[in-house]
């Protein structure tokens, strides 16, 4: 059977328009040299771990592939964030995908920050609910569109934003759930092991865990696993495993996934000295850059930003600073706004003070 040459046209006009625009993505093998790109920020995942399990897991969770590893640790997350119930899906993708997804219906509002990840929009997007954006972190914003909001309302927040490393005003937040009768569904992906005592998150480190309908923290971040877990009431977790497509039709993660995940819990609730060398590195890094004079996007989290809209700059910049040792990625549209394109670096416990000043010294010269 041939393809379509219809189709086929079509999808070779939309990758000559990424090729025009300059932003094509390939893959590419990881190219060596000092980590600025990665989201292992405590270093978990450098660690070898040596475990003699099955590599399969047979099935999704509901016929085969469930197990007392993945029940005791359900529980062990759940204790570690303040929450009454958990429950482990695939991914961060498929655990926001699943809960916004199949939690509300037409009659229904969700309001989300303009920066919310691909993977909360698509579930919007499967909701069939209303819904409306608000400017990023703009508490008058949000206000002015939960006026406009009926039936079930959602407010759909990150804890750490991914792209410029900015933080929820998550009390203000609540106060206006509050105000409006509205649920709050916080991603902590890039504030889990990096916010708060121990990584607990933010809603657990302003004593608001109580205060959120859903928490999602994923696992490929700080915990260098893979997977992520939703944590919420025990009438929240039921439904999910009811309700929710991406966690009813998925092969479950194996005995080794959840291992690793365990391990990864172990470690940071003694990671005391991991999260203190990662926060003096944030702290080095804003004071050398400004010292430098270097125009970034300041954050308190390891994500640092610098925009450079002209891609070819861009581009240019990332490919030097490679082959000067220092691993670095362009980020492009759609990821960010057109014009917002930037260098994106991801500080970390193990990165050295002299690796975080050579990495400024280098930048400068080429902005």
């Amino acid at each position: 059977m041939s393809i379509s040459s219809t189709l086929e046209e079509k999808i070779k006009l939309k990758l000559e328009e990424k090729v025009k625009q300059n932003s094509l993505r390939t893959l590419n093998l990881n190219i060596k040299g000092i980590d600025f790109s990665s989201n292992d920020y405590l270093g978990f995942a450098k660690k070898k771990i040596f475990l003699n399990e099955q590599i399969g897991s047979t099935g999704s969770r509901l016929i085969s592939g469930n197990s007392n590893y993945h029940l005791k640790l359900e529980k062990k997350i759940a204790k570690f964030h303040n929450s009454e119930s958990c429950l482990i899906f695939n991914s961060g993708y498929l655990a926001n995908l699943g809960i916004i997804s199949c939690i509300l219906n037409r009659n229904d509002t969700i309001i989300y920050d303009q920066f919310i990840h691909a993977s909360s929009r698509d579930g919007i997007r499967l909701s069939n609910s209303k819904s409306f954006s608000f400017k990023h972190n703009d508490i008058d914003s949000l206000n002015n569109k939960l006026k406009k909001a009926k039936g079930n309302i959602i407010i759909l927040v990150e804890s750490v934003y991914s792209m410029n490393g900015s933080i929820c005003d998550l009390e203000k937040i609540v106060e206006l759930s509050k105000k409006f009768d509205a649920n709050i569904i916080l991603d902590e992906a890039h504030a889990t092991g990096v916010i708060g005592e121990k990584g607990k998150g933010l809603a657990v480190k302003l004593n608001l865990e109580s205060e959120i309908f859903a928490r999602i923290h994923t696992f490929g971040k700080s915990l260098g696993c893979c997977g992520a877990a939703i944590l919420g009431s025990k009438s929240l977790i039921s439904y999910l495993i009811n309700f929710a497509y991406s966690f009813i039709y998925t092969t479950s993660l194996p005995k080794v996934s959840i291992k690793m995940i365990d391990n990864a819990y172990t470690l940071l609730k003694n990671s005391k000295n991991e999260i203190s060398k990662l926060n003096s590195n944030i702290e080095l890094f804003k004071e050398t850059a400004m010292n430098y004079n270097v125009n970034f996007i300041p954050s308190n989290t390891p994500i640092q930003s610098i925009i450079i809209p002209d891609i070819d700059l861009l581009k240019l910049i990332s490919k030097k600073m490679n082959k000067l040792g220092f691993k670095l990625y362009p980020i492009l549209h759609p990821t960010v706004e057109r014009g917002k394109e930037r260098i994106r670096i991801c500080l970390h416990s193990y990165n050295t003070h002299e690796e975080i000043k050579s990495l400024i010294m280098e930048l400068k010269k080429l902005l």
